[in-house]
């Protein structure tokens, strides 16, 4: 970790590698500052970890980076401990966040965090980035829930780009909040809601068999993406809802499959 006048630089690193009886080890589990990681109970060949904030932020000026690279034939599930939540600081200037996740062929990655809060006054920029192996897979939810209770939403920018075997089948961006692009919050936009979430899902028997477009509800669609994968998004008036969609939109998807 490093803290500069413009605020705090940290950087957390997960690498995942098949240990050869049948599970995953974790040759590399580094975390720094307020990105502490902790491994868990594994379950089947499946290595856990967990993201524990040790400090508050991000704040402004703040640039976190988390990293997680999976190997081929290794099996990695990244969740956290709690909601992160985006702050105002005394440094001018967003803050960032940045995620960059691998997975090779023959690799998993289930990337499950709790969910993002842009508090008000708060400024962050988020992009995740993804690169998939032909014949890896991954499961990959964001959630953002704008502004805590009875309070409207800082400025909060998100970018999320999914290549599979060097092809980007997903590059989708999203603003909410003072200084975002009008009608944000319209019915182009989150449609008044207080929370927005994505999960996708990519698979290597989506190339033979795609996933349909539907509709969940009012509130959430699933779309089939140019490869194998399949992308949910849903809106809700608040986090709870939210996670109840996305959820019910994975336990679909995983029984085709």
């Amino acid at each position: 970790m490093t803290a500069v006048a413009g605020g705090v630089r940290a950087l957390a690193r997960i690498v995942a590698r098949e240990d050869g009886r049948g599970g995953t080890s974790l040759p590399v589990l580094d975390g720094e500052g307020p990105l502490a990681l902790r491994r868990t109970r594994a379950f089947g060949a499946e290595a856990r970890v967990v993201v524990v904030g040790a400090m508050s932020g991000p704040l402004g000026g703040d640039h976190f980076t988390v990293e997680a690279d999976v190997e081929t034939g290794a099996r990695l599930h990244v969740g956290s401990a709690a909601a992160t939540i985006a702050l105002p600081g005394q440094a001018k200037g967003e803050a960032r966040y940045d995620v960059r996740l691998s997975v090779a062929d023959g690799g998993e990655l289930r990337w499950l965090p709790e969910q993002l809060i842009s508090a008000r006054g708060s400024d962050l920029h988020v992009t995740t980035r993804v690169d998939v192996g032909a014949t890896g897979r991954l499961v990959l939810r964001e959630e953002q829930v704008l502004g805590r209770v009875g309070e409207e939403p800082g400025r909060l920018s998100s970018r999320i780009r999914v290549g599979v075997a060097g092809r980007v089948v997903l590059d989708q961006e999203l603003a909410c909040g003072p200084g975002a692009p009008g009608g944000w919050d319209g019915p182009a936009g989150v449609g008044g809601c207080r929370a927005v979430g994505q999960l996708v899902v990519v698979r290597p028997e989506f190339a033979d068999a795609p996933v349909a477009a539907r509709v969940l509800g009012d509130h959430a669609a699933v779309l089939p993406l140019a490869g194998p994968a399949a992308l949910v998004s849903a809106v809700a008036a608040d986090a709870l809802r939210l996670r109840r969609l996305l959820d019910e939109a994975l336990e679909a998807l995983d029984s085709l499959g």
